[in-house]
């Protein structure tokens, strides 16, 4: 049995024509409709790019008990479980973080991983004689990775020399290499299509992107009245819509390998991402500073299991990013005594009538925490003007890049194990978080009648359905007591 995983980075479902976007061209992921099962409530959970990935190793929620970090020592890995049983695991990514403090452990779970530079503001080539800004758009990022983004961007003057189309070029090698071989699952993990929006020319020319060195193709997370950016957010999206369509040439270059070789009857395809982004909706640019809108939070997920006889088929059924490892271990035939939140998809593509989840979570550390049930989006603030208490719950006192705070630090415990931590003792750490959602209030949203989350409504006897399963939802979980306090929730 073979399994590939093609994961993009920060892919907005509204901006692909299976999910109804009639202005991007995308001729591949329209493939995709015929060729896998598309999924219409598939949704992320554990906010956003590395605690989404520890969700993709652990099919845990990880957002309840700390922020961006490392995988824990604590945590089960699904690829080190296939490793145990046989079954050989290649990563291939140039997503930047995974070597940076914030992820350092996750990459070094395959059996094997390749790693291409250059993406964002990776750390890369020396920028000590990069100029500092060379974009000055209103809209667009500043400081030390925009600088380093320009050195980086020294080394990739032509598309084959982006470190995207490389981890392509890469995937396709070691199917190439490994395509007649058997227990094997590879992930081609793309960085793109995360900004910045950086994409050669006749990609732009598709949409007849305006002809500047200064456009805002790197947004700076923020709220604005986009009332008066409005031709820049249009430019903006078209710039984003030209990196997707890049991404969509590469991703037809996977599809067709598996037609040359028939490899749709022996190998299981996954095409997913871990959220998408704000590029104006809702007056916001970016992702963690905003509520988790479905722009953010509701992703585009596609799979084919070969002798399923799904392909070209719809799944209604409420699912998430931590239904993944669940997955993968079903569709290798690997039981687990691992209690993890997600489920495999596998019976609800079998079985349309099948229920994975009655509601969801999402979020990020120390923000809204939110759940939805299918109909209903409710998103739970601090009561507290301090956001606290809030403690991260590790064993791994990093960051991004760079590690916790002396103040952090200094009130360091060590506590007992639990479910999160499969019964390890762990340290508590108290943290201060810039996510604080108290000025914001609890959100409460129809998504029958209010799809795109235009007006928050109010509903005592609704909120109050929706906070008690919230509760029952975070005490199945074992979630933190300061999270009940800070949420303002009864225990």
């Amino acid at each position: 049995m073979k399994a590939i995983m093609l994961m993009f980075d920060t892919l907005s479902r509204n901006f692909l024509p299976n999910y109804g976007n009639n202005w991007v061209k995308t001729p591949n992921f329209e493939r995709l409709q015929s060729k896998c099962t598309t999924f219409n409530n598939f949704y992320g959970g554990s906010m956003p790019c590395m605690p989404a990935r520890r969700e993709i190793h652990t099919g845990k929620y990880n957002f309840l008990h700390r922020g961006w970090g490392p995988l824990e020592s604590f945590d089960f890995s699904v690829f080190e479980k296939l490793q145990e049983k046989g079954i050989y695991t290649h990563l291939i990514t140039d997503h930047s973080h995974y070597w940076e403090d914030g992820g350092a452990t996750y990459h070094n779970r395959y059996s094997t991983w390749e790693g291409f530079r250059g993406q964002e503001g990776d750390r890369w080539l020396s920028r000590l004689t990069a100029e500092p800004n060379t974009n000055n758009h209103i809209l667009n990022k500043k400081g030390p990775s925009v600088t380093q983004h320009y050195a980086n961007r020294n080394a990739q003057t032509f598309e084959e020399e982006l470190s995207s189309v490389q981890t392509i070029n890469a995937g396709l090698k070691f199917l190439d290499n490994h395509h007649d071989k058997d227990n094997w699952f590879v992930q081609i993990e793309c960085f793109d299509p995360h900004e910045p929006f950086l994409v050669p020319e006749k990609y732009r020319e598709l949409y007849n992107c305006i002809d500047s060195k200064d456009i805002p193709y790197w947004p700076a997370y923020q709220q604005l009245d986009t009332s008066e950016y409005e031709k820049d957010i249009e430019d903006l999206r078209k710039e984003y819509a030209a990196l997707i369509s890049m991404c969509d040439f590469h991703l037809g270059k996977v599809l067709d390998f598996m037609d040359d070789y028939d490899m749709w009857k022996d190998t299981m395809l996954i095409i997913n991402t871990d959220h998408g982004f704000l590029l104006g909706e809702h007056n916001y640019l970016g992702k963690n500073i905003s509520p988790m809108y479905e722009e953010i939070v509701h992703t585009p997920f596609f799979m084919h299991v070969p002798n399923l006889k799904c392909d070209g088929k719809v799944c209604s059924a409420l699912s998430q990013t931590i239904d993944i490892p669940a997955t993968i271990l079903d569709y290798f035939g690997i039981d687990t005594d691992i209690d993890m939140d997600g489920k495999s998809l596998i019976p609800v593509m079998k079985e349309p009538e099948f229920t994975n989840h009655e509601s969801i979570l999402f979020g990020v550390h120390g923000s809204h925490v939110n759940i939805f049930d299918g109909r209903y989006v409710y998103m739970r603030a601090s009561e507290n003007e301090d956001n606290a208490p809030l403690a991260g719950y590790t064993l791994m006192t990093t960051q991004m890049r760079g590690f916790y705070s002396d103040e952090s630090l200094a009130n360091i415990q060590l506590v007992e194990g639990n479910r999160f931590t499969n019964g390890m003792p762990c340290l508590r750490v108290p943290l201060k978080n810039p996510y604080n959602s108290y000025k914001l209030g609890n959100l409460l949203f129809d998504l029958k009648t209010d799809p795109d989350q235009n007006q928050p409504f109010e509903d005592e006897e609704i909120e109050d359905i929706m906070k008690n399963k919230l509760i029952s939802v975070l005490k199945r979980i074992d979630t933190p007591d300061e999270e009940f306090i800070r949420l303002g929730l009864n225990l």
